[in-house]
């Protein structure tokens, strides 16, 4: 494999190779240029939500940041190294760190990206960007005839276990994050996101591979974040580039009709006001049902209610130049199982589809916190006192938020704390995870649901939770020994000018979290 680089650890001086050598990156990744980790060495101050240290560089050995996995609280997590390549690149050194006496940890599972076929989980594949403003989940190229542009346990010789006490040292190599950022959001499949990590231009201490030497594919997943009124009246999806609004068809008509009820008009007026604001010159309004019925009538009535939907919002627009394009898929395009009433009543809607407004410039109003102080809540499993608390609510750029929590099992016995994947909506998602999650804008009377990543395939697109995983290789996360902590997350939309958001996790009281 070509290599982009190799440096020297006495000078760092480049010199260009183009060897198959994998000892090189071995002996770099295992050792770093400093030698093994000095295990007296100071770690990063903790912190709740995982953000960056100061200054520091992968030859030093000393983290950029940490975070510490979900699943087995004795793998730290450190990235040591981020490095920006030729402008275009980014290679992403992460020390993995066995803080435990006893059991050997095995790493690759843990670190492999699970939106991939499983047997692609023996890589680093998981080391990821989170390009927040462009609304996308960078992850590691593949070049041909190999998962991954990252370490691999077999390949690179790493083994399956890390001993106690032991660190090894894993790279990725990915596309850098748009608009040349000083920091980047790292993200592992592992834990919470690492924040405001620094990158640098400098060349990286080591020999990586060279993603323009050979074909490579980009490995990216689109971040939808989905909001919906508590009326249930209408759900939006935002990419970063579109809206997609899908509004309900169980309030804009009646049962087997096509003509718009009374209630309709205050969602159509909503949906008209943001198609004004946006620079949309054409608009996709598309109707779907339920699986219910034959295609002989579903087919029909889903055109007839879009083309209901699209004369009613060219009546209310209040400017010239758009185009409207009217399509009925009837039961074709289902958003979620149609094995439960909730899966077929928010499959029968009415898709209005155009570019995302841009938000206007306004400063956040003022808001009470009452009960910010107190992020705690308590519920009980398998007979065992369970505590929670929410230890951050973080804005990002592009009007993401991360929000941080804790479970700990407070009683004596083992127990299975199984309430964080049971969401009315997790049906619509590949593999079961933290999606039991709401956070609400009280006064706009709005409701925002986890995001979640797109991943094409063969048949259409599979959608993963932006949250920590409870299937695959982490079924166990929700099993929790006495007295054990663990530490989930999740990525929301935040709206522009909300200071406090109300925030309900699984079956935990209501709590008043302050953005910050």
């Amino acid at each position: 494999m070509t290599k982009l680089r190799q440096f020297r650890c006495q000078d760092a001086s480049p010199r260009y190779s183009r060897r198959l050598a994998l000892s090189a990156v071995l002996t770099l990744a295992m050792l770093g240029c400093g030698g093994p980790p000095n295990k007296d060495s100071p770690s990063p101050p903790a912190s709740h939500t995982p953000t960056a240290t100061a200054t520091a560089t992968a030859t030093t050995g000393t983290a950029l940041a940490e975070t510490r996995s979900t699943m087995t609280g004795n793998l730290k997590v450190e990235v040591v190294g981020l490095n920006r390549v030729k402008g275009r690149h980014l290679i992403a050194q992460i020390r993995l760190s066995n803080t435990g006496t006893e059991k050997r940890l095995s790493w690759a599972g843990e670190m492999g990206d699970h939106t991939r076929p499983l047997g692609e989980i023996k890589w680093a594949s998981g080391i990821g960007i989170l390009d927040a403003r462009a609304r996308t989940w960078l992850l590691p190229y593949k070049p041909v005839g190999s998962p991954c542009l990252c370490s691999g346990r077999d390949r690179d010789g790493l083994g399956q276990f890390i001993d106690p006490g032991r660190s090894i040292t894993v790279y990725a190599v990915l596309p850098a994050p748009s608009g040349n950022p000083a920091t980047a959001v790292v993200v592992t499949p592992v834990g919470p996101p690492m924040l405001d990590v620094p990158i640098t231009d400098e060349a990286p201490a080591g020999d990586f591979p060279d993603p323009d030497a050979e074909p490579v594919t980009p490995v990216t997943r689109r971040l939808i974040l989905a909001s919906e009124s508590l009326d249930k009246s209408e759900e939006t999806a935002d990419d970063g580039k579109d809206l997609q609004i899908n509004l309900s068809a169980d309030v804009l008509f009646a049962v087997d009709k096509a003509t718009l009820t009374p209630k309709a008009r205050s969602v159509m007026a909503r949906t008209a006001k943001l198609i004004d604001a946006s620079p949309a010159t054409v608009v996709t309004v598309a109707g779907h049902a339920d699986s219910s019925g034959t295609d002989a009538i579903n087919n029909p009535l889903s055109l007839r209610r879009a083309q209901a939907a699209q004369h009613a919002l060219s009546a209310l627009l209040t400017r010239d130049g758009i185009r409207f394009q009217t399509e009925g898929y009837g039961s074709r395009r289902p958003l979620y199982s149609n094995d439960s009433d909730e899966g077929k009543r928010r499959n029968r809607r009415v898709t209005v589809t155009f570019p995302k407004p841009q938000p206007a410039a306004q400063e956040p109003g003022a808001t009470t916190s009452t009960g910010a102080t107190d992020l705690t809540g308590s519920t009980r499993a398998d007979g065992q006192p369970i505590a929670m608390e929410v230890t951050g609510l973080r804005r990002l750029p592009g009007g993401l938020g991360l929000l941080t929590y804790k479970i700990t099992n407070e009683g004596s016995s083992e127990a299975w704390f199984r309430d964080l994947h049971h969401a009315q909506d997790w049906e619509a998602y590949k593999y079961q995870a933290a999606t039991n999650v709401r956070l609400t804008d009280v006064a706009a009377r709005r409701q925002y649901l986890p995001g979640r990543l797109e991943v094409p395939t063969d048949d259409g697109v599979d959608s993963y939770c932006a949250c920590t995983a409870v299937s695959g290789v982490r079924i166990s996360t929700e099993k929790f020994p006495p007295g054990q902590t663990r530490q989930f997350w999740n990525l929301f939309a935040l709206p522009d000018t909300a200071a406090t958001l109300k925030a309900k996790i699984g079956p935990f009281r209501d709590l008043h979290v302050a953005i910050r």
